[in-house]
């Protein structure tokens, strides 16, 4: 098996992120993941948007591609049906995979195209001053919802398997060991993958919430986390604002570029 570090662009380090971010834990289990496949660094896209997770790209040593906010899936996409041979990964935060950029991260879902999306949500905008993202829980305190937030956020998981994705998971620096695992499947999955990570963000939600203190956001996250068994009993009240952890969707559905040069091909010999 490679090294992680053979995936990691030394020279960068120290990290941006805060103290007690998620995003650290994230990337090394990223890059964990990326040694235990042994991904040919060239052949590997890391496709990036803009937030304290779309920094990741500075520090993975492959090809990477750093783009607009909430446009990471419309660049994954391009370069993945221009070049299918490629692996994809498009690196997003929930402000920039799920409220800016909701909309792509739908379409490729229902398209089926052959990425794998990891978002890491800390339940507002990090960067930019800890406004409320589309999945800030209700009754949580935003620099924009100062006196609690009144919506619900979203359940990224329901809404990317409702769009039809053949692969879809959540998982939390919390529970380090599992995401990795779920981060590797993810990868070795053809079709549109999803990963959904649970990670604080003491510096701005944990601030606003009674835990700025990485170790207090970690355990809120663990209290507040089930498995999948442990939901199933559980009334709609009772599963308010839970984190489920594990594997949603794990099926086999023919990916977007393979339906497209079967077409290709099947046009061609008509001709």
């Amino acid at each position: 098996m490679r090294d992680s570090f053979d995936y990691l662009i030394k020279g960068k380090m120290p990290l941006f992120w805060c103290s007690g971010c998620g995003d650290g834990a994230v990337l090394g289990a990223l890059l964990r993941a990326f040694a235990e496949l042994e991904l040919d660094r060239k052949n590997t896209v890391v496709v990036t948007g803009i937030g304290c997770w779309g920094k990741a790209d500075d520090y993975i040593n492959t090809n990477t591609f750093h783009g607009t906010h909430g446009r990471a899936l419309a660049f994954a996409t391009g370069i993945k049906l221009a070049n299918p041979e490629l692996k994809v990964i498009a690196l997003m935060g929930d402000g920039d995979g799920a409220t800016i950029g909701g909309n792509h991260l739908i379409h490729a879902a229902r398209r089926n195209v052959d990425i794998t999306a990891i978002v890491v949500n800390n339940l507002n905008y990090g960067m930019t001053g800890g406004q409320y993202s589309g999945t800030t829980p209700e009754d949580r305190y935003t620099s924009t919802s100062v006196y609690g937030h009144i919506e619900d956020g979203f359940d990224l998981c329901k809404l990317v398997e409702a769009a039809g994705a053949p692969f879809v998971a959540r998982g939390s620096t919390y529970g380090i060991i599992q995401l990795q695992r779920l981060i590797t499947e993810a990868i070795n999955k053809k079709g549109f993958s999803f990963v959904e990570v649970i990670a604080p963000c003491p510096t701005h939600f944990g601030r606003r919430n009674q835990m700025a203190k990485p170790s207090d956001f970690l355990r809120w996250i663990k209290d507040n986390s089930l498995t999948i068994n442990q939901a199933k009993n559980l009334s709609f009240d009772e599963l308010k604002n839970k984190f489920i952890m594990g594997k949603f969707v794990d099926k086999n559905i023919k990916d977007y570029s393979t339906k497209y040069y079967e077409k290709v091909i099947q046009k061609a010999k008509e001709l």
